[in-house]
C-alpha cells in the first residue's frame, strides 16, 4: 500500500464511522502535512444540525486549529468523495497543495447527494437564480470595503 493509499484509507474509515454513528452522510476526510495527519473530519451535518459540516470543512477547521494557521500550505487533502461546490470553495480558500478523492460526484449522486443543481445555479445570472438573491445597502457596505482598502495593518490573504 502506498503512502497515499494509506491516508485515503483513513478518510474512508472516517466516512464509515460517521455514517455508522448517524452523524451525517458517508463522507470522510484527512489532511496531511509531511507524513502526519493534522486534521480529521467526517460529515457531521445531522449531529450538528449544520448544513456546512461536510467532512472537508470539518477537517479543514481541525487542521487549521492544529496548525495555528488559516491556510494549509504544503498540505494534502484526502477525501472519500470528490468535493461538493461548497467544499471545493473552502479547499481553494485553504490553499492546500493537492487533493486526492475516492468516489466521484456521479457516485454521490447515485446515493442521493447530487450537487449538479448548485453547479448549474452558479452559471445563472444572479437575478435568475432559484433562491432570490437581492442586493441591499451596498453604499453603506462599500464604506467598510473602502476602509479595508486603506487599512495599513491588514493581513492580506
Amino acid at each position: 500500500m502506498t503512502r497515499e493509499e494509506k491516508f485515503m484509507q483513513e478518510a474512508i474509515k472516517l466516512s464509515q464511522s460517521g455514517m455508522n454513528n448517524n452523524e451525517g452522510g458517508p463522507f470522510g476526510c484527512v489532511i496531511v502535512k509531511g507524513d502526519e495527519i493534522i486534521g480529521r473530519g467526517n460529515n457531521k451535518v445531522m449531529c450538528n444540525n449544520d448544513p456546512t459540516a461536510h467532512a472537508e470543512v470539518v477537517a479543514i477547521r481541525d487542521a487549521c486549529k492544529n496548525l495555528g494557521s488559516f491556510q494549509l500550505a504544503d498540505c494534502e487533502i484526502y477525501t472519500s468523495c470528490e468535493p461538493c461546490p461548497m467544499c471545493l470553495g473552502a479547499i481553494y480558500w485553504a490553499r492546500p497543495k493537492l487533493v486526492y478523492y475516492a468516489n466521484n460526484s456521479k457516485d454521490a449522486a447515485a446515493i442521493g447527494f447530487d450537487d449538479s443543481m448548485i453547479y448549474e445555479e452558479m452559471k445563472v445570472e444572479i437575478c435568475d437564480r432559484k433562491i432570490p438573491i437581492i442586493s441591499l445597502s451596498r453604499n453603506e457596505a462599500l464604506k467598510i470595503f473602502n476602509e479595508w482598502a486603506r487599512k495599513a495593518d491588514k493581513n492580506v490573504y
